[in-house]
């Protein structure tokens, strides 16, 4: 694999000059000028991403990476670790959400294996890259070693770079691990400069009580690990998590080839907080898909200064929401590449 510097030496921000020449162009269409609202604005952020006045989505991915966390034997989640590895099975057998609305838009799902705790052999079509059998608890010392946390994030890179290859030019990421919103909680913390109780939420659905003591955890692995909020290897091998790592790698592989990758909810964005601490560029290769109820969520775009397409009140993952505002982008640019101008479909413009 190559190393991550590499992905990230090659890295330059948006194309400015193709965002303004779509943004000229989206005034001479037969609309009152930002009548399409966010569509207007999603075509010209694909611009300046793509290096090119009209953009144009092709095929689509998402990548849903799994992985367990030790940090579950706190008792942070309402359901048991082995449900990640039976939901993983449920993503090859086609049956989860995330395939259902990705058959619906057209993108292909990618399910990677990058650290769920099983040994058996997966079926056709599960990507195995595990770094490790799930991390070690947080609460109690590092979650992951600093070798391990940039394989993560090589294994990532090395994957968007293979896709990309392959012919896809849109990619999505979405998450699978049971414990992973207390990981996610512990980056935003960290990263954003919020406190644990201001950015921690339900998950999957837990009670007051146990929130309590998830929080309380997500306190204890801070102190305990003191992650460095400048250095986002640090923070993914204190208080990260194999998918999480994977993600960033994503991200920031993806950047690198100008290839926009569509975040899904709480957990996608702490990987793209990872990312946007090694690579701050990758940023402008980052677009939101919707606003998930888990509370560190807003905190995370905000610290990014991205915002979301859609509000659906989500909290799946997946990569659920992502798909949905991938179909959403794919018709901004045809908007921008197909509809007329005034002057081309003989339309009175304003009035002097």
């Amino acid at each position: 694999m190559r190393p991550i510097e590499d992905y990230v030496s090659r890295m330059s921000g948006a194309d400015s000059g193709a965002m303004n020449a779509a943004k000229r162009l989206q005034d001479t269409l037969t609309k009152p000028q930002g009548s399409l609202g966010k569509l207007e604005d999603i075509s010209i952020r694909l611009a300046g991403i793509y290096g090119v006045p009209r953009p144009s989505i092709g095929r689509k991915a998402v990548f849903t990476m799994a992985a367990d966390h030790g940090v579950t034997a706190e008792g942070v989640s309402a359901y048991p670790q082995e449900v990640t590895r039976q939901m993983v099975l449920n993503f090859a057998s086609g049956g989860a959400a995330i395939n259902v609305l990705s058959r619906h838009v057209g993108a292909e799902v990618k399910v990677v294996d990058m650290g769920v705790a099983t040994s058996e052999d997966w079926p056709e079509g599960i990507v195995n890259r595990k770094v490790g059998m799930g991390t070690e608890d947080m609460a109690k010392g590092p979650a992951m070693t600093v070798d391990e946390a940039k394989t993560c994030l090589e294994v990532g890179a090395e994957l968007a770079a293979q896709s990309i290859q392959d012919g896809v030019n849109a990619l999505a990421i979405g998450d699978m691990g049971i414990g992973n919103t207390t990981a996610a909680s512990a980056i935003t913390a960290t990263v954003s400069g919020r406190a644990p109780s201001e950015v921690t939420g339900r998950g999957t659905g837990i009670d007051d009580s146990r929130l309590r003591t998830k929080v309380s955890v997500i306190e204890s692995a801070l102190r305990v690990n003191a992650p460095d909020p400048s250095d986002g290897l640090d923070v993914l091998s204190k208080v990260g998590g194999f998918e999480i790592g994977g993600m960033a790698g994503v991200l920031i592989g993806a950047a690198s080839s100008r290839v926009p990758v569509f975040l899904d909810g709480f957990v996608t964005s702490s990987a793209a907080l990872i990312a946007s601490v090694i690579c701050p560029e990758s940023v402008d290769f980052m677009i939101a898909s919707h606003l998930s109820i888990e509370p560190g969520h807003e905190y995370a775009l905000a610290h990014l200064d991205l915002e979301p397409v859609l509000n659906l009140h989500m909290r799946l993952g997946e990569g659920t929401g992502a798909v949905l505002a991938l179909d959403i982008a794919d018709a901004s640019c045809k908007v921008l590449a197909e509809m007329a101008t005034f002057d081309g479909a003989g339309v009175s413009g304003e009035c002097e």
